[in-house]
């Protein structure tokens, strides 16, 4: 089923859902499976899985030279895709990404979840490769988001890559790609980066789901332009919350994001991790209150793999 359907099928109401990482390479899927179990209590109608692209890696050699050899540490997604499917009867929703997949690949990608009875997928850039300052597309790739939901909007109207194909079947996806509250870190401002989501949506975009953020007023600001832009499709909100000291430098430098002084100044006053985890937890729940009183659509959360943050929460919001 559709996001979209299940938004409009809630009638008003709230829903609650999360994304999901593949597991490491050489984990078991029952890793996966109980990360996920003690969250369906809240009836997700929908679980994300990421996807996550090479990496490269020196491999020393008996001469004393290194070789470069390609990995991928998370793989998987696809079948993760169809096991959470069957196994817990919710839509799965894959995350295709740019980076290190060609236009062919990732054709015979959407090939497979169409088989598999996907009906969503999410459309995203990717990251940069440790090594490269920008984002460097594959020669044969998509260079962008826009590029590929484009893809997928072309598959969806039965056209693939060879145009010598004959009555080819359409797919059908519904489209959803990232929405940034406090712009992507390419943008060079907030109002360039809405300009480009707008044009995601007017190639075929019919969600969107936002970067994680720790002030609501970031998420209601950014919610309020869009709207005055035009772009009127669902803007499901991503939260996650703070688990670490740590993380109130490592999430601002990774994800581009700023963390509320109210928030960092806890933490920090926090007198263990033990603490910092509550105070995360506590926040997240006043966060989720005032946006579920809002009336958001969803609420997505970024577990990290880790369900019993996200548990607690739901727990005082659901």
């Amino acid at each position: 089923m559709k996001i979209i359907d299940h938004i409009q099928e809630a009638n008003g109401r709230t829903l609650f859902s999360f994304e999901i990482l593949p597991p490491l390479k050489g984990q078991d899927i029952h890793e996966i499976y109980n990360g996920i179990a003690p969250l369906m209590e809240f009836k997700p109608p929908f679980i994300d899985v990421t996807y996550h692209r090479e990496e490269f890696l020196l491999k020393p050699l008996a001469d004393g030279t290194f070789r470069r050899i390609t990995t991928r540490k998370r793989p998987g997604t696809v079948a993760i895709c169809a096991a959470i499917m069957n196994r817990f009867k919710v839509d799965a929703v894959p995350h295709l990404i740019c980076g290190g997949f060609s236009k062919e690949e990732t054709e015979n990608a959407l090939i497979d979840l169409h088989f598999l009875g996907i009906d969503n997928v999410l459309v995203l850039r990717g990251d940069n490769l440790k090594h490269e300052t920008s984002f460097v597309p594959q020669p044969d790739g998509n260079q962008n988001a826009l590029e590929l939901l484009q893809q997928v909007d072309r598959m969806n109207q039965g056209r693939y890559m060879d145009d010598e194909l004959v009555n080819a079947t359409a797919t059908n996806f519904c489209i959803g790609v990232a929405g940034y509250p406090e712009k992507h870190h390419d943008a060079p401002n907030l109002k360039a980066d809405i300009r480009w989501l707008k044009q995601k949506v007017k190639a075929g975009a019919k969600f969107i789901t936002t970067q994680m953020f720790f002030d609501n007023k970031a998420y209601f600001d950014f919610v309020a332009t869009c709207r005055k832009e035009g772009i009127d499709i669902p803007i499901i909100p991503g939260i996650k919350p703070l688990a670490t000291l740590k993380q109130i430098t490592l999430l601002p430098k990774v994800f581009h994001i700023d963390i509320p002084e109210a928030l960092a100044d806890a933490v920090e006053q926090a007198p263990n991790e033990q603490a910092v985890r509550q105070i995360g937890i506590e926040w997240a729940i006043e966060q989720c209150r005032e946006l579920k009183a809002a009336g958001v659509p969803v609420l997505h959360f970024y577990t990290m793999g880790k369900s019993q943050a996200t548990k607690r929460i739901a727990e005082a919001v659901f």
